[in-house]
């Protein structure tokens, strides 16, 4: 192999949303031949962030780390979430603390406000809500000004839920709806779990505000209407396609789509696919969502 070679490798296979287990192998084993022959930090933390989106949280530290070793000026960000979450087992909020704080420093905003949330949180700093505020509002001005893209929808779901606690709901509502854009977009580029975990909370933060327009809806509108019993169709590529949830014995609500049951509708927008590509990367093709109750509200 040679480093074009990876590089191509890379390019090809990174942003995949579904993988075989030989082009897993193929992508891994390409970020560490680069790693080795150029010690480049870029490649130790795409590796990291790629084991972290598969959830394999002891290899992310590991790359992590060693893009800090080397003095990455991202990388202590990604630590901080290691050690914010508990992902590799207990948390260490004094450890995130002072990683977002060096990335923050280092001109990361998603740093500065997971630096914010800490305040709010009272997580190893003393909880200081105006502080959490001021902080965020500065964020707010700074991705107006053209800064900070990809941090753009956390920050504005933030400074929503500031609005909604203030009674400016109409703000609120918008601002919701700007960043349910942005991540939008994210997402058909690259299905993050924890961007979709962020989708699903701003739903139902929507749904405490407004109801869903029923004459235009999208797929993301299947987060508040699936938790009931329904019955969604929706045209890909001019074929039509139906997904269902089904209220069972225990009171949960299942989703059937594709011949294919998943436990809830979380696990519809991670698992399922269409011709080898998830649901969210297909946003933008699909097109004419329509809901109603099912005809059969059993489903058996």
């Amino acid at each position: 192999m040679t480093i074009r070679e990876a590089k191509d490798i890379i390019d090809r296979y990174e942003l995949k949303s579904v993988m075989t287990p030989d082009e897993e192998f193929l992508l891994t084993e390409a970020f560490n031949y680069i790693i080795e022959e150029t010690k480049d930090t870029r490649y130790m933390v795409r590796l990291g962030g790629w084991y972290y989106e598969q959830k394999d949280f002891d290899l992310a530290l590991k790359y992590y780390e060693m893009a800090d070793s080397y003095g990455d000026p991202w990388a202590p960000e990604g630590l901080g979430y290691i050690w914010y979450y508990g992902r590799t087992g207990e948390k260490d909020y004094e450890k995130a603390f002072r990683c977002y704080s060096r990335a923050a420093a280092n001109g990361f905003l998603r740093s500065k406000m997971k630096v914010a949330d800490m305040y709010k949180n009272g997580y190893f700093v003393e909880k200081d809500t105006d502080k959490y505020r001021e902080l965020i509002e500065e964020l707010y001005d700074l991705v107006n000004e053209g800064y900070g893209w990809d941090e753009k929808n956390d920050i504005y779901i933030r400074l929503a839920r500031i609005r909604k606690e203030q009674g400016r709901k109409e703000e609120a509502i918008e601002l919701f709806r700007e960043a349910r854009e942005y991540l939008t977009s994210k997402l058909e580029y690259n299905p993050f779990f924890g961007d979709m975990n962020v989708m699903k909370w701003l739903m139902d933060d929507l749904s405490e505000l407004t109801e869903p327009d029923m004459d235009a809806l999208d797929i993301y509108d299947l987060y508040r209407l699936m938790k009931e019993p329904c019955k969604a169709s929706f045209t890909y590529k001019g074929k039509g396609y139906e997904v269902e949830s089904f209220r069972e014995d225990d009171g949960s609500v299942s989703v059937r789509f594709g011949g294919r049951w998943y436990r809830d509708i979380d696990e519809f927008f991670k698992k399922a696919e269409i011709d080898g590509e998830r649901i969210p990367v297909l946003y933008s093709k699909i097109s004419a969502v329509k809901a109603e109750p099912p005809a059969d509200p059993s489903g058996r």
